[in-house]
């Protein structure tokens, strides 16, 4: 469970970094992508344990919030999951096309 919540909070993140201030994008930041612990943190800037806290629980749910209303990490994972069949249909049924495939694998690279 918690390796999930990391994982959403990390693809979220990268979705909605630039509306983040700048507070809560290091907080987040460092607890999630460089596993700081709460004490770390609090420590690094001088401030209690309860208010990295407080500021990563707030995080979390402007992020939740932000997907709610815009659904891009959604809507990424769809199109990931159609790009990743669409793949598999043209190496079962067209496996000679190179550009079929070139095209399938451009569709790809735009993911990243």
């Amino acid at each position: 469970m918690a390796i999930e919540k990391t994982n959403r909070i990390n693809a979220l993140f990268e979705f909605y970094e630039p509306l983040l201030t700048s507070k809560q994008v290091e907080y987040i930041a460092l607890y999630y992508r460089d596993d700081y612990s709460l004490g770390e943190i609090a420590e690094n800037y001088q401030i209690s344990r309860q208010a990295v806290y407080d500021n990563i629980r707030r995080t979390e749910m402007i992020l939740e919030s932000y997907e709610k209303k815009l659904h891009l990490f959604q809507q990424f994972q769809e199109q990931s999951t159609k790009t990743d069949e669409l793949l598999e249909y043209v190496e079962s049924k067209y496996p000679n096309d190179s550009v079929l495939r070139d095209l399938v694998e451009q569709l790809e690279l735009l993911e990243e």
